[in-house]
């Protein structure tokens, strides 16, 4: 007979294939191997709370940002209210059940909420804090719409995402693009330094001069491959005066928009931010959406020329001035939770077809492909000088469609479909923060010539594996 060892390492790969729709697990149940590890005794060593399935509040603390991953059941959410409680819980759950981190709870797949095993619920370890010299220090529990608040109000700006209740901690992990990256850089590019539980339990401070290979990693390698980081380091810049707009098109005049649109971002100061949101339909839509260091007054005739140039009167046209916080707030449109599928691919450069690609979504209501543009800062830094391997592409694009439970299979084949379409137009590359298990060579989509020092890094910090899921560096 196998030993209870033996019979959890076997079983770890199906746990952290996690159920999908038509599967559903019942809360309360008891998860797999979930007696593998000592949950009283953490507990009690514990500052934070631990629930397990059956207590009060173990259902809405699991539950992450997409209900499609509601058949996710962990074994039980460490509520960490310290750092301690991080290494604890390493340590107690490490090589015996999934462990996974959770801050935002924005992983597109659910990877924040292993089946059968650990949560690190990071929520309590948000707080966000400038420093005289501008540097902030903010726990990998804050969501951006905290530190857009704290940096604010210290009239200090992070370039990072849009969404307000995206954890900063997978952020800053994937790298981060945002609507001030091509003025500001990547989020990743202002870390000064990160603290880390490792894999041993030890508590970390990653930097350039400190542990470089593991800073290097940390800044575009993905969540969860080498460790909990529990609190960032960033360096962030005076708040400026910001332009937010949005022109949109009428239906049918995609190719047009998208023709104009590629060279027009490609030409504008770096100053200039907007992505192109192609919306599906019979004829397809579109909008562009951006934001501009400096006031509408001279943002309005960029804007201009971009309608020049495509040839189409837009049927909208939102020009606003707005401080650091209320110009990220204006991106923020999402509700609390939302059911979704979505992929990315990367452009190397721009299409040299826009019809094929403004076509891809004839038909296909509730799908979008936006087109968030690159350039700038963003190639300022070299390819290899983080693990954001992205650096010289012209933009990324991810492919977002609603779905509910029912019509999950079929969205996400309609996603793969056009993800497929892109791939066949010399669309490949993909973007870890949008992370996708069925993107085709996902290892090498998301890291490029990065992959095998990002292997070698998990392994010198992560020998056994702890910080395993599906698409973890290690898996490669």
């Amino acid at each position: 007979m196998n030993s209870a060892e033996e019979m959890v390492a076997m079983a770890r790969d199906s746990l952290f294939h996690a159920p999908r729709a038509g599967t559903q697990a019942r809360t309360g149940e008891e998860t797999p191997y979930a007696d593998a590890v000592d949950w009283d005794e953490l507990r009690r060593r514990m500052r934070g709370a631990l629930l397990r399935p059956g207590n009060p509040g173990f259902d809405d603390a699991r539950k992450l940002f997409n209900p499609l991953n509601d058949d996710h059941i962990p074994a039980a959410v460490a509520q960490c209210a310290s750092v301690a409680d991080v290494s604890e819980a390493v340590l107690a759950a490490g090589n015996r059940v999934p462990l996974a981190a959770r801050s935002g709870g924005h992983s597109y797949v659910g990877y924040s909420a292993p089946h059968g095993g650990l949560t690190l619920d990071l929520r309590r370890l948000s707080a966000v804090e400038v420093q005289p010299d501008g540097t902030a220090t903010v726990g990998a529990g804050a969501v951006l719409r905290d530190v857009y608040s704290g940096l604010g109000q210290a009239n200090r700006c992070l370039p990072g995402g849009s969404c307000f209740t995206v954890g900063i901690a997978g952020v800053t992990l994937g790298g981060g693009i945002g609507v001030l990256q091509r003025k500001f850089g990547l989020t990743c590019d202002h870390l000064l330094a990160a603290e880390i539980v490792t894999a041993d339990g030890r508590t970390h401070t990653a930097s350039a001069t400190r542990t470089p290979d593991l800073f290097w990693a940390l800044r575009g390698g993905g969540g969860g491959n080498f460790g909990v980081v529990t609190q960032f380091t960033f360096a962030t810049d005076p708040a400026p005066a910001l332009t937010v707009f949005v022109v949109g098109f009428p239906a049918g005049k995609v190719a047009e928009v998208l023709s104009a649109w590629q060279p027009w971002i490609t030409a504008a100061p770096r100053e200039l931010w907007a992505n192109l949101n192609i919306s599906g339909g019979s004829p397809p839509s579109c909008r562009v959406a951006g934001c501009f260091v400096g006031p509408s007054s001279t943002c309005s005739p960029l804007l201009d020329d971009l309608v020049s140039r495509s040839g189409v009167l837009p049927n909208r046209r939102t020009v606003q001035d707005r401080d650091y916080f209320n110009a990220m707030r204006f991106f923020s449109g999402r509700p609390d939770r939302e059911s979704f599928v979505a992929s990315s691919r990367v452009l190397s450069a721009p299409t040299p077809d826009p019809a094929a690609l403004a076509g891809l979504l004839t038909g296909r209501t509730d799908m979008a492909i936006i087109l968030d543009a690159l350039g700038g800062a963003v190639a300022d830094v070299g390819v290899r000088q983080t693990a954001f391997p992205h650096r010289t592409a012209f933009a990324t694009a991810q492919i977002y469609a609603g779905a509910t439970a029912a019509s999950e299979a079929e969205v996400t084949r309609n996603v793969g479909e056009v993800v497929a379409d892109l791939n066949s137009q010399g669309i490949g590359g993909g973007y870890v923060n949008y992370i996708d298990p069925a993107l085709p060579d996902w290892a090498k989509a998301y890291y490029g010539p990065n992959l095998e020092r990002l292997r070698s890094v998990a392994h010198d910090y992560d020998p056994d594996n702890v910080f395993d899921f599906a698409q973890a560096v290690s898996r490669t």
